[in-house]
């Protein structure tokens, strides 16, 4: 071979060689899962305190990021949409009801839709707008708010009647059901496995798949449990049917002891009052019942854990594990509402009974919190968040205690993978979202502080967050805290500090005036 033409070769090989090299050092854009839960208290995962068995869930904690300031809207549907679009409920329409399309904003799915992800949502919506008008490849779930775990829709042959939620008067309203963007009603699955907890899980591994290798995903993994009815599988209610016995004032101090041992709470924090009755004023029967309640709620939480060991596992075999971006959060704090449907028999955990947990055990649930879902204190409003990326967190077990909001997400993906946010889309103005990035604490760096206040409003409650002060109300009657010195609002400081009570109202009055709720 001819010497000049040897060394021809041998340069457009070396060439060939270093794209090569410079190709495989592009960085592929993450896989992006964000898993939701609905009715979950602070307090109900191991990684927050909980003697619930979650070791899925407890491995993506203790290998990726905690975040103990996390914030919801206190209501699934509010929640829901600003988690969606990184707006606040007020700013979208769905600060009052959940009948009509998200307006003035942009979805998850279109956001990474734009940047050529392939967009599964798999679950719960809580909206009459099919998601897969709204930049989403994939939709299946329950468009509608909770339903029954084990049957959505009529009867079957040789099973009791199972318990339904009545909508609007009505003595039963079948909820809407979506199978790959068609939309069912009533939805009667033919299959006694039917389970929502796993059947989310089945259609998200059933597209995952599918996918390209490189191709880059988003999932929204929206699951309604722990959310009433309260309905678990026998052998997963079967793990806990004993440990409750004790009840709730000896589970709620055992939790905040291990909350305090995880290092999840400032050292001054002290649990809140009590708001659950005396466990020996119940009888032999109450007693039964109640302990039987939580251990269908630890069954419910359980067999979540279970279903997300079931994503990992697949993305392991995929070999997406680690480049993709895991994210863990509950849309309101534990629920202390009370459904009762006419009519209801059978053993609590089945789908005959429509059973709630309650305050008491809700009280629980939202150790050391004070409060509920609803209410815009810390326990209606406050919620787990993990982050687990594998291939980017290198501060394994990082405790992050900044304040983040709902509205922080669409920001932080935004960022993530180098999106453009639209000012119009399809004729429609967009609203800036007013959210921040929490992706710097992704990696460790808690010097990134906040700008700007946090607010909310659900129904009777109403709050600010600015800096360690919080301004909070229920029904009207406003109440002042610093959360630095006062982690679980005990001590009111409203008489004490007047200038600081102006200063928190009139932001709180100039932020609810643009939408029309000052006074409600």
């Amino acid at each position: 071979m001819n010497y000049k033409y040897r060394i021809l070769i041998l340069a457009i090989i070396y060439l060939i060689f270093i794209k090569c090299k410079q190709q495989s050092n592009i960085e592929k854009p993450p896989n992006v899962i964000l898993i939701l839960v609905d009715d979950m208290g602070y307090s109900d995962l191991g990684a927050y305190g909980s003697e619930v068995a979650t070791p899925n869930l407890d491995r993506l904690a203790l290998g990726g990021v905690r975040f103990t300031n996390a914030y919801n809207t206190s209501k699934c549907f509010p929640s829901r949409a600003a988690l969606l679009t990184g707006l606040y409920s007020q700013q979208t329409g769905y600060h009052e009801s959940f009948r009509q399309p998200m307006r003035n904003a942009i979805t998850l799915g279109e956001l990474f839709k734009s940047a050529g992800y392939t967009t599964l949502w798999s679950g719960k919506h809580h909206s009459t707008e099919n998601p897969v008008d709204r930049g989403f490849d994939h939709y299946s779930g329950l468009l509608d708010g909770a339903a029954n775990h084990f049957n959505p829709g009529i009867k079957r042959e040789g099973e009791g009647q199972p318990a339904q939620k009545g909508l609007r008067n009505t003595p039963v309203s079948y909820r809407n059901w979506v199978i790959e963007g068609e939309i069912y009603n009533p939805y009667t699955p033919e299959s006694k496995d039917f389970y929502s907890t796993d059947v989310f899980t089945n259609y998200a591994l059933d597209w995952i798949g599918q996918i390209k290798p490189e191709k880059p995903f988003f999932l929204y993994l929206s699951y309604t449990a722990p959310h009433d009815p309260l309905m678990a599988w026998p052998k997963d209610i079967e793990k806990y049917i004993d440990h409750y016995r004790e009840g709730y004032e000896v589970i709620r101090k055992q939790r905040f002891k291990k909350q305090k041992k995880l290092g999840i709470l400032p050292k001054n924090t002290v649990l809140s009052q009590a708001e659950y009755v005396d466990w020996d004023s119940l009888n032999a029967e109450e007693k039964a019942d109640e302990s039987r309640t939580m251990a269908v709620y630890a069954a419910m939480i359980d067999r979540l854990d279970q279903n997300i060991g079931r994503i990992l596992e697949k993305l392991e075999k995929q070999g997406k594990l680690s480049n993709t971006l895991i994210l863990f959060t509950s849309d309101n704090g534990g629920s202390s509402e009370v459904v009762n449907i006419p009519g209801g028999t059978g053993e609590i955990g089945t789908s005959t009974n429509w059973k709630s947990l309650g305050k008491n055990w809700a009280n629980v649930s939202n150790t050391p919190y004070r409060e509920y879902k609803n209410w815009s204190h810390e326990g209606g409003i406050k919620t787990p968040l993990i982050a687990y990326w594998p291939e980017k967190i290198k501060t394994k077990g990082f405790i992050s205690h900044k304040p983040i909001h709902f509205i922080d997400f669409l920001p932080t993906f935004k960022e993530l993978i180098g999106a453009n946010y639209p000012e119009h889309l399809n004729g429609n103005t967009i609203f800036p979202s007013p959210g921040k990035s929490f992706l710097p604490q992704l990696f460790g760096d808690s010097s990134v502080k906040r700008d700007a206040p946090i607010f909310w409003q659900w129904r009777h409650g109403k709050a600010i967050r600015d800096g360690d002060w919080k301004l909070v109300a229920h029904k009207e009657v406003w109440e002042l805290y610093n959360l630095e010195s006062d982690p679980v609002e005990e001590i009111n400081l409203i008489e004490k500090e007047k200038e600081k009570l102006t200063e928190l109202k009139e932001l709180y009055e100039d932020w609810a005036a643009n939408f029309e709720i000052a006074n409600k």
